[in-house]
């Protein structure tokens, strides 16, 4: 049996190791997302694009359940749950996608995703 203290630090890493694991299995499943979109634009055959990282993608896959079922069990609400997923691919994205395409957005792209960020904010922070 745990005590207070044990407990509130026990509660407290479960939130942490939730956070990580929806920013780490987020990050790998956008990453291998971004190699295949890669992949193709220089002339690799999909089968082989597919078989590759399907496997991959997969694990991520298991590393984004296992956040959302660890998750709920430690934030008691779903929608904190969702948000940590949310805030994580917005977090994540811009840095892939200038990591694997060296690529900066465009004008719109740049406005589209300051107008997202804006509204993730405003769903957590506005009653």
């Amino acid at each position: 049996m745990l005590n207070r203290v044990q407990h509130c630090a026990y509660k407290r890493s479960m939130k942490i190791l939730v956070i990580l694991l929806m920013l780490g299995s987020e990050s790998l499943a956008i990453w291998y997302e971004m190699i295949g979109a890669k992949n193709y634009t220089q002339n690799q055959p999909v089968g082989k694009i597919f078989l590759f990282l399907a496997p991959a993608v997969i694990g991520a896959g298991f590393g984004l359940l296992l956040a959302y079922v660890l998750g709920i069990k430690a934030f008691k609400n779903i929608w904190v749950v969702s948000v940590i997923s949310i805030t994580s691919i917005v977090i994540a994205e811009p840095i892939l996608i200038y990591a694997v395409f060296r690529e900066l957005p465009t004008r719109g792209a740049l406005i589209g995703f300051v107008l997202g960020v804006v509204g993730l904010l405003s769903a957590v922070f506005l009653k």
